[in-house]
């Protein structure tokens, strides 16, 4: 009698999903009554860590089954156990998918810059006195005679370390490596409660950041390497916001802003555009479209008029499982993972990022600014955003400023076909080349006064 293989360990594969090529990996094992357990990584979404809800092994049949995303894949076992062959099915949709033993090959980066780096780098910890904690981060100091001119990076929105490091890339490392072989100094920090970082997260906002990114500025004044009067700020998608917030409350200490694929609208209006233009690249129908707006509705209007965290939940958590026809009988783990979407939308950072409007801070900010988006951007619509950016610093008096949208460049200004977020982690290149000397050539021309 044949020993029947083991279906323990990690496996990996490749889910075609139309235009998205979507990596997947699930992690399987046995826990001490035997019971196969695990989760389910989707390092091209970003996400990982998914419960598998059931996991049942019937001769060479695997049943794999997350109630969190409403999937499930049926599969056979090879007769030497190295490959499952079956089918992934989700939202009425069944796509081939074949896993093998072990973890997805590890991406292409050819950009990621290795030591030995021509310049100097220093570990440092950025005291953050409004709340009493230091920031961890990254210093680089260019080869030259100091003092040099100095830019303090912020992440986007999610819990980030210094590198911006998501789907396999390492953007803010890559401009870093960049900009200090330029002549520039840079400083890189992780988030609140990410790395080296103390902070909360969980109770902080856009606002709360800005003061994290006027911590760094603060550090670097304090640096005899760092010119004190020629210190900016570079922050892309949210952290452009916030960047532009610091550089309002400080107009005397930010000498120049760039923003990267900035927010110029409440965040409300970003994420109704954000959810359309990815259904319609999607090829959603229209009618799905429309009705996947009227739930996004009730759920801001609830954030917006119930204050009691609690009461809002519940409200929508009826919302969520009423559009999805959840019944309520569903599974522990289906309601559970409805109930933290739910309890995201009334986190502290949520409600403020749903009714922010940067159109006030950027009427304040008076130091040169250059925007740049990406033409194919989905998440923050460079046609919603560059206009309103570039209106309110106008409104506010400030004639030095630059905005320019980069053609095919999606939001992580790179190379892109679609700009769908499946893409990012399939593409090789971590930020454009053009975009990157964009950057440096606006600086060269406020700092140096350089002619091109």
């Amino acid at each position: 009698m044949k020993r029947q293989q083991s279906v323990e360990g990690i496996w990996s594969g490749v889910l075609q999903a139309g235009a998205q090529r979507l990596r997947l990996v699930f992690r399987l094992q046995r826990d001490a009554d035997g019971q196969l357990r695990g989760t389910i990584d989707s390092p091209d979404q970003a996400a990982t860590g998914i419960p598998i809800s059931t996991a049942t092994v019937d001769g060479n049949t695997i049943r794999i089954r997350s109630d969190a995303i409403q999937g499930e894949f049926v599969g056979t076992l090879s007769e030497d156990g190295e490959q499952i062959t079956g089918v992934w099915k989700q939202s009425g949709q069944e796509l081939p998918l074949t896993l093998t033993r072990g973890e997805p090959p590890a991406p292409k980066r050819p950009q990621e810059p290795k030591p030995p780096f021509p310049y100097r780098t220093e570990e440092v910890r950025v005291p953050q006195p409004k709340g009493k904690f230091e920031l961890a981060g990254t210093l680089t100091l260019p080869k030259g005679k100091p003092p040099f001119p100095a830019i303090v990076f912020f992440t986007g929105s999610g819990a980030q370390n210094r590198d911006q490091e998501i789907f396999g890339h390492k953007p803010f490392l890559v401009l870093a490596d960049y900009l200090t072989r330029a002549g520039y100094a840079t400083l890189r920090m992780d988030d609140r409660e990410v790395g080296g970082s103390g902070g909360d997260l969980r109770t902080a906002t856009t606002l709360d950041f800005a003061d994290d990114a006027l911590a760094g500025v603060r550090y670097l004044q304090k640096r005899k390497e760092i010119d004190r009067k020629r210190i900016g700020l570079l922050g892309h998608s949210e952290g452009a916001l916030v960047c532009a917030i610091a550089a309002s409350k400080a107009p005397r200490e930010v000498a120049f802003l760039i923003m990267l694929a900035g927010t110029g609208v409440p965040g409300e209006q970003i994420l109704y555009r954000q959810a359309e233009l990815v259904s319609r690249k999607l090829g959603v129908d229209q009618a799905i479209i429309a009705r996947n707006r009227v739930v996004q509705k009730r759920v801001f209007e609830i954030v917006h008029k119930e204050r009691d965290d609690a009461k809002a939940q519940e409200a929508i958590y009826e919302v969520l499982t009423q559009s999805l026809g959840v019944s309520p009988n569903a599974s522990d783990s289906q309601q559970n993972a409805l109930r933290a979407q739910a309890a995201s939308y009334t986190s502290p950072w949520f409600r403020t990022f749903l009714k922010l409007d940067p159109a006030p801070y950027l009427r304040r900010v008076r130091c040169p600014v250059l925007a740049l988006a990406g033409e194919l951007d989905l998440q923050v619509d460079p046609e919603q955003n560059l206009p309103a950016i570039e209106r309110a610093l106008r409104r506010g008096g400030n004639k030095r400023i630059a905005v320019r949208r980069l053609p095919g460049l999606n939001h992580m200004f790179q190379k892109a076909n679609t700009g769908l977020f499946s893409e990012y982690a399939q593409i090789e290149e971590t930020f454009n080349p053009d975009a990157l000397e964009a950057i440096r050539r606006w600086l060269d021309e406020i700092i140096r006064g350089a002619k091109y």
